[in-house]
């Protein structure tokens, strides 16, 4: 994860489009007395189990955790608890075999979803790609794959990036690459929280994650003053035009993100006394976001967040 936060500072130090406001940390932070603690599972949208099915469910809805603005009626809820249902009717839906065979319009019966869905064919590729690799390395367990990490949070982002190129979220800026773990990042971050930090989500490591760059959260570190944008990008923003993968505006958006929350969270820890982990301040940040109606975000197809 080091390479996160490094590249991450990186591309801050060189942005154009995307400035990180030092004096908008100051403010936020002085005006927070403690993070507001928000449960993972605050919606009750997550299937859970305490067992090897949770694990299995989590990764599936990681695998396709992407992307849902081109349809204004979807969200993320709508996958988790899709999933969810799909699930406690069938207990079987998510076994590596079947994985492997799923359709466009299967899985969008899965999901009760009545149209297709945003950048469908990837999302079914991206299952064939979990059933497959779950089926060759893990005896078809998404749990076998935890259990190899050693309850180590940086070892599992390693290992699913490794096994999986779904999940490998990296991009080129100015001739470096940049890594950003965007969904493998949420994994570990939806085990510690499904599981408490406790058997599957026991991670000795936790605070190695950073936050998981989307695009609600630079919306929302915009909108605290934390973020500044360039003119143009504001407007390109504001028009809900879209933002191609890859360019330096989009990278910068998701890198700059990365790299202000750290500095938000060093400075809490400096003048507080107490660690915050990253992950709380992406969970209050994504929650405050997704629940604000007026929130206008950037819109870049990619199947990375």
């Amino acid at each position: 994860m080091d390479e996160v936060r490094e590249t991450s500072a990186w591309v801050a130090s060189r942005s154009s489009h995307v400035v990180v406001d030092s004096s908008g940390i100051e403010k936020v932070v002085n005006t927070i007395d403690s993070i507001p603690k928000v449960e993972w599972d605050f919606e009750g949208i997550h299937y859970f189990d305490n067992g090897p099915l949770t694990v299995q469910y989590l990764f599936v809805l990681d695998a396709m955790n992407f992307c849902f603005w081109p349809d204004k009626d979807l969200n993320y809820d709508d996958l988790a608890s899709g999933l969810k249902a799909a699930l406690q009717k069938d207990k079987s839906a998510f076994d590596a075999d079947r994985l492997q065979k799923y359709t466009g319009p299967q899985l969008r019966e899965l999901l009760n979803w009545p149209r297709p869905l945003p950048l469908e064919d990837e999302r079914v590729r991206l299952l064939h790609e979990v059933g497959i690799e779950l089926e060759r390395s893990f005896d078809g367990k998404a749990s076998n794959l935890v259990e190899q990490c050693g309850k180590s949070a940086m070892n599992l982002v390693a290992l699913v990036a490794r096994h999986f190129p779904g999940f490998r979220d990296h991009s080129v800026y100015k001739g470096r690459q940049v890594f950003l773990y965007k969904r493998a990042q949420i994994f570990v971050a939806d085990l510690y929280g499904a599981f408490g930090g406790q058997g599957y989500g026991e991670f000795k490591d936790i605070s190695s994650l950073t936050i998981m760059a989307d695009y609600i959260v630079p919306a929302v570190l915009q909108q605290l003053g934390i973020l500044k944008f360039s003119p143009t990008l504001a407007s390109t923003i504001e028009a809900s035009g879209e933002i191609c993968p890859g360019t330096e505006e989009e990278v910068e958006l998701r890198a700059c993100s990365i790299h202000a929350v750290e500095k938000m969270r060093e400075l809490i820890s400096v003048k507080s006394g107490r660690q915050v982990l990253s992950l709380e301040l992406d969970l209050w940040l994504w929650a405050s976001g997704v629940q604000s109606e007026s929130l206008k975000h950037h819109r870049t197809l990619s199947i990375y967040y």
